[in-house]
């Protein structure tokens, strides 16, 4: 069973997320910031992490700085989760360092799609 990391700081999409991943049976880990989802991959050893931009304490791209410099995580594929939706926001998140880019309101058939690409 592939294990994904959510970073959400906002507990409704977090669950939401949650509940759609757990739905296809994946197994599911959750942090509220950057600093947590960093401190949360040493323990679950996440096949994919799903990385909110926009959060307190440490944010998106902060957190995938430090991923992107992990010696053990860094081909851990990432996809921002953004309600930022221009095309200058998408090629800077994919320019940063992340792998892909989902919307929200998050549309479950991009989620999984998304997902395909990167695990089973």
């Amino acid at each position: 069973m592939n294990t994904i990391l959510i970073a959400e700081d906002n507990l409704v999409n977090r669950e939401l997320l949650r509940e759609m991943l757990e739905a296809r049976h994946y197994q599911v880990a959750e942090a509220c910031d950057g600093t947590e989802a960093l401190a949360k991959m040493e323990e679950v050893n996440p096949d994919l992490i799903l990385l909110d931009i926009n959060m307190p304490v440490l944010d998106g791209f902060a957190a995938i700085r430090r991923i992107r410099e992990h010696p053990k995580f860094y081909q851990v594929p990432v996809l921002a989760v953004t309600a930022y939706a221009m095309k200058e926001d998408r090629e800077r998140v994919l320019g940063a360092g992340f792998n892909g880019y989902i919307a929200k309101p998050i549309d479950s058939a991009v989620l999984f799609r998304e997902l395909k690409r990167f695990i089973l």
